[in-house]
């Protein structure tokens, strides 16, 4: 499979700036991802019907509505920025200076769609579908916080995504996009079917800016991210509508409830799976962690709010409990920790960040950890850019490491898909387990 190409490389400013002293200060949400690499998501679309006026058209087309789309995000636009303070503490924010984000226009004619989706495993070509690789969160004070690459294959176009994590969680990483395809389609650029909202009296309790220790800063700055990781592979598994709802129903009846969720009884039956396929020690223990979204359970906070607001939530067994026990009383114990995350508790969360601050780092992930991100609630198929919905939803390289799932919504209605980064020999069990793959549609 042949290399890709970059054509061009720019750096697109908002076309009309109104921020030229904005300032957002970041939360501990946001701080705490300084060290993480940044979200990384992409879109594979069918190839446009070549313009009769200009054989790369639909490139004009989106840079010009990723311009118009900059002037509702500034912070996009933007860089991370310090203060320094005198009593030996440092804080950060967002300079809203529309000192650009990064687009790259690029090819790949060698490579099929049908390359793309239809192998086993995701092909490590896709990685290079993504623009800004092998950075940190805290790069962004010199590097962009957003940049795009679009790349032209033989009979499609994939546009990958990345944004600084210490700006953007998984709703507001899609909020831009669905925006940006909304204004490339040809809807108003001036009003926004959902304008974006930069301060919440949620955090009005908070002082900011939020300093953060010197010493701590000075970690940052010299922080090697770069961490030895046997050979991963990534393959995205298809659970249908139907499939899911089976599961539900299982994992309901089993436990003799019905607040069990369709992606609690999901992510259950694959957590008992991986454990099966790793055939760990049974009295070995393993963490699972997810990602819950604040937006839904606070007051003061609105649902388009722009930034992180997510915390995470920790489960664990030992490896015998996830084999033995039924999907339904996984679920349960995911469904008893997602309900108990109150308004309270994400208080909590922010104010013993503030008295502790504590960075997430990469190579402090614990062994058999698995962590789930992004959501099946994510519009991720709506994304018409002006040719047509996508084909496919695929992730980058950033923050990949083993046994991390990926969720997407799938492109049926009520499907998803599971982007499952873990050993090959995993995976490989994964595939001969029986009681998992009925539930998988190949």
């Amino acid at each position: 499979m042949e290399d890709v190409r970059c054509i061009s490389s720019t750096l697109i400013q908002a076309s009309t700036h109104k921020a030229e002293n904005q300032r957002v200060e970041l939360n501990p949400w946001d701080l705490r991802f300084l060290l993480v690499g940044p979200i990384q998501k992409g879109l594979l679309f069918p190839k446009p019907k070549p313009s009769s006026h200009h054989e790369n058209n639909f490139i004009h087309r989106l840079k010009s509505s990723f311009s118009l789309t900059l002037n509702h995000f500034p912070p996009l636009a933007g860089r991370l920025a310090t203060d320094e303070h005198d009593n030996e503490t440092v804080s950060f924010f967002i300079n809203c200076n529309n000192a650009g984000a990064l687009f790259v226009h690029a090819e790949a004619t060698g490579v099929t769609v049908s390359d793309i989706v239809e192998p086993v495993y995701v092909p490590s070509i896709v990685r290079s579908f993504f623009p800004l690789n092998g950075l940190t969160n805290y790069d962004g004070i010199s590097e962009p916080i957003l940049g795009v690459q679009v790349t032209e294959l033989a009979d499609g176009v994939f546009v990958g995504c990345t944004i600084n994590h210490s700006v953007v969680d998984g709703t507001s990483f899609w909020h831009f996009i669905n925006s940006w395809s909304e204004i490339s389609r040809g809807s108003n650029s001036i009003h926004l079917m959902k304008p974006p909202v930069f301060e919440s009296s949620f955090f009005d309790d908070i002082e900011y800016p939020i300093r953060i220790p010197r010493s701590l800063v000075n970690q940052l700055r010299g922080e090697d991210q770069l961490i030895d990781q046997p050979p991963l592979r990534e393959r995205v598994f298809h659970f249908s509508k139907q499939s899911i709802a089976e599961l539900k129903a299982k994992a309901n009846s089993e436990v003799g409830t019905d607040n069990i969720s369709s992606l609690q009884a999901l992510l259950s039956h694959l957590w008992q799976s991986i454990v099966r396929s790793k055939k760990s020690n049974p009295d070995e223990e393993t963490t699972y962690c997810l990602w819950i979204g604040a937006r839904p359970r606070l007051r003061n906070l609105p649902q388009h709010y722009f930034g992180n607001a997510i915390k995470s939530g920790i489960i664990t067994m030992k490896a015998k409990e996830v084999q033995e026990q039924r999907v339904g009383d996984i679920a349960r114990e995911m469904n008893r920790l997602i309900s108990a995350q109150t308004e309270q508790e994400f208080r909590r969360d922010l104010e013993s960040w503030i008295t502790g601050p504590k960075e997430i780092k990469m190579a402090s992930v614990l062994r058999n950890f698995i962590e789930t991100s992004s959501s099946p609630q994510f519009d991720m198929y709506g994304n018409d850019f002006g040719w047509g919905r996508p084909i496919a939803v695929r992730s980058g390289l950033g923050n990949k490491l083993n046994d991390k799932l990926t969720v997407f919504c799938g492109a049926e209605e009520g499907s998803i898909d599971v982007e499952a980064c873990l050993l090959p020999e995993t995976l490989e069990a994964m595939a001969c387990d029986d009681e998992f793959m009925d539930t998988v549609t190949i």
